[in-house]
């Protein structure tokens, strides 16, 4: 087991793979870099094993993808996730690091917004996206996290043991956040530096594709791991969409006595009765959610017992 293992996704990162390797074993010359390469087609790989680094692979493409691999292949004590890309310092490295050794942090997050992102980074959806996405999480799963989009995090043995990846793109971030404020872990935010990519050097991010899919993740994730909420707002949706309908209708009855647009009434009736049925699927699922919860503090349990026989060996 590792005491400290950087990983680091890269995809056609020629331009910048060799000093983001070169930084690790500056700033945290205990680490051992792991560059996961996936698919590139330039020297990524060459540049990347000439930097010290060891370098592996992941051949379905997606970030997601190269993070499940990750985490499923490496054993540490301590994670630190950085994109290769180089937009990143590694001078708070070790202070994110301190926070899972000595803290007992299980996600430390690498907090660009409240730093130099919004002056740096030259796209203004991307500056929008992440402001929308931080504010619409933390509204709806009561968190206090900085920077949902960051790339930039370090992680504990019992967290990257028991996070389950489903994703298999850049909606990665979202579910990591959304997993750790879920199941209470302890999340810490370190401020760090950001700056823009430097010329020749592309991004993946398809600011509309996937953003769309980052926002679809996190209404997945609310629905999942939230279900009472997410099925009671739909349910009081239907009900006053069923009351908006059925007003009209019943004043005509009380002035005439008769109920000429009976369809309508029938209407009313069946959203009515999908409302209340919604409402209901939620109480249902809550309770499987619960258990949900108390599974996973169990498996945590677990992780963490078998972290602690390994640091022994």
């Amino acid at each position: 087991m590792d005491k400290i293992a950087v990983l680091i996704p890269c995809y056609n990162e020629e331009k910048t793979i060799a000093k983001v390797v070169s930084d690790v074993k500056k700033f945290l010359p205990q680490a051992v870099a792991y560059v996961y390469d996936n698919n590139s087609t330039d020297r990524t790989v060459e540049l990347a094993t000439e930097a010290g680094a060891i370098v592996r692979y992941e051949y379905a493409q997606g970030k997601g993808n190269v993070i499940r691999r990750m985490f499923r292949e490496i054993d540490a004590e301590c994670y630190l996730m950085i994109d290769g890309d180089d937009t990143y310092p590694l001078d708070c490295a070790q202070e994110m690091v301190d926070r899972v050794l000595q803290h007992q942090a299980d996600m430390v997050v690498g907090d660009r917004l409240s730093s130099t992102y919004f002056t740096e980074n030259k796209r203004p959806f991307h500056n929008f996206g992440n402001s929308l996405m931080r504010a619409g999480i933390n509204s709806l799963f009561h968190a206090n996290i900085k920077d949902i989009m960051t790339g930039y995090r370090a992680f504990s043995y019992e967290f990257v043991k028991t996070f389950p990846v489903f994703s298999k793109g850049f909606e990665i971030e979202t579910e990591m956040t959304i997993h750790a404020v879920n199941y209470n872990m302890q999340v810490e935010n370190v401020v760090v530096e950001y700056r823009d990519r430097p010329q020749g050097s592309e991004s993946k991010l398809n600011t509309y594709s996937d953003g769309f899919r980052v926002i679809r993740k996190m209404m997945q994730l609310y629905k999942n791991y939230k279900p009472l909420h997410f099925f009671g707002m739909l349910a009081l949706l239907l009900i006053a969409v069923s009351a908006i309908l059925f007003v009209p209708v019943f004043l005509e009855y009380l002035n005439t006595g008769l109920v000429p647009r009976f369809p309508t009434l029938i209407a009313c009736g069946f959203i009515l009765l999908a409302g209340i049925q919604s409402f209901f699927a939620g109480m249902m699922l809550e309770v499987m959610a619960a258990k949900d919860r108390k599974d996973f503090e169990y498996r945590l349990n677990c992780v963490h017992g078998e972290h602690q026989v390994r640091k022994g060996l």
